[in-house]
């Protein structure tokens, strides 16, 4: 499906940061977005566990690589917005938080939460993504085939 025609990407990419982000980044802004908003408890964080399917060379069939735990919660708003959080591991406060974030991404707050949370939290994403590629890049051999000039 292309990404232009989904209505929801914007909804998958906010949720996607927020299940790969460490649990401390995203407690840490959260604290600082200084939004307490009035919510019920839909489903409670709950642990559990989904299988992680996988492609040799992402070609021929797949097949089950393993096993991952995840945390899952919904929340809804006083204005009935509803809002899911899937976290990898097992950090309920993780995906209670992503629940709220996503439910206010969905409210007149998603301005200031884009802002102050998502936007640092995408930025710490690239910056490591960045590192990694920078160690990985000076451990990097250059081969070469010298011309014996026998020819």
């Amino acid at each position: 499906m292309n990404v232009m025609s989904d209505p929801n990407a914007a909804r998958k990419g906010w949720l996607g940061l927020l299940a790969k982000s460490p649990a401390t980044d995203v407690a840490r802004l959260w604290t600082g977005l200084d939004i307490a908003p009035a919510h019920t408890v839909l489903r409670a964080p709950e642990i559990g566990g989904v299988m992680v399917r996988g492609k040799a060379g992402a070609v021929g069939a797949a097949f089950n690589l393993g096993e991952m735990t995840v945390t899952r919660a919904s929340v809804k708003l006083s204005d009935g917005t509803v809002g899911h959080g899937y976290v990898q591991g097992r950090g309920k406060d993780h995906a209670l938080q992503a629940a709220l974030v996503d439910a206010l991404m969905q409210t007149d707050a998603a301005g200031a939460v884009e802002t102050r949370l998502l936007t640092p939290l995408r930025t710490a994403m690239m910056q490591a993504k960045a590192d990694r590629a920078a160690k990985a890049a000076a451990t990097k051999v250059d081969f070469f085939t010298m011309v014996r000039g026998e020819d």
